[in-house]
């Protein structure tokens, strides 16, 4: 998301220090989201024996990651309102979706929405900070939203398993692995669909490649819907959907 940010702020031509503090606000909320996600996580995270994080592992304690969350939580809110009230309040909703998500949503059939909304804001974040406060166009919102979405669906299949035992039962998990890997593909393709086709214009040479690579990255990933493919496989599109913005609103 950070990197996704950077990304965002030179296509909106946003000054040098303004989206140096509008980059910063993304990561201090994404920092919030990390560290809320670990402690809330913690018991499941022990019960399914997970030694990969710092917090099962006891490299750290769980007061350390709580007061974490929290100091970065306080400095996303300035950070995001530098760019003025109605930019900062959207952000600030984005960052508050992510953390419904990790405190309730996660296991409930609404577990894709705080991705699709969080990551859908963050283009408006970025375009309200400018002079006038313009609103991003309707396909670069979708189109982000399609991706955040995606991404839920990807980044749940690996752990699947382990969320079923501790009683995580978001939507990818209610569909089970093949369906939800199907559902990822669907949604990554759609948002590249969408930034390809939404802009005015005909489309590239470099939309065309895009579509054609994330129509393949999508039917590799399915043959494995329980490995970290998928996930891998929307990150690769994100990137090269983040080029492609780039290009289109530098133009």
């Amino acid at each position: 998301m950070t990197l996704f940010a950077v990304a965002l702020a030179t296509a909106a031509g946003r000054s040098l220090a303004g989206g140096a503090v509008a980059v910063g606000a993304v990561a201090a909320g994404q920092l919030s989201v990390g560290w809320c996600n670990d402690r809330a996580d913690l018991r499941r995270d022990l019960a399914a024996g997970r030694r990969d994080k710092p917090l099962v592992a006891r490299t750290v304690s769980p007061a350390a990651v709580s007061r974490a969350a929290a100091l970065a939580l306080l400095a996303c809110v300035p950070l995001s309102l530098a760019g003025g009230l109605l930019a900062g309040a959207v952000h600030l909703t984005g960052v508050a979706a992510a953390w419904a998500y990790n405190l309730r949503l996660k296991g409930t059939a609404a577990s894709w929405l705080p991705y699709a909304l969080a990551f859908g804001l963050l283009p408006a974040f970025f375009t309200l900070g400018l002079p006038g406060a313009p609103w991003p166009p309707m396909w670069l919102t979708a189109a982000a939203a399609l991706l955040g979405a995606g991404a839920h669906f990807a980044n749940v299949l690996p752990d699947v398993g382990d969320d079923l035992a501790t009683g995580v039962v978001g939507l990818p998990q209610r569909l089970g692995p093949r369906c939800a890997a199907a559902v990822a593909g669907l949604l990554v393709l759609g948002s590249a669909a969408v930034l390809v086709v939404g802009p005015p214009g005909p489309v590239t040479p470099y939309g065309r490649l895009l579509l054609t690579a994330t129509a393949a990255a999508v039917l590799l990933a399915a043959r494995r819907p329980a490995g970290r493919l998928p996930f891998l496989a929307v990150l690769a599109v994100a990137g090269a959907d983040v080029l492609l913005l780039v290009v289109q609103l530098r133009g």
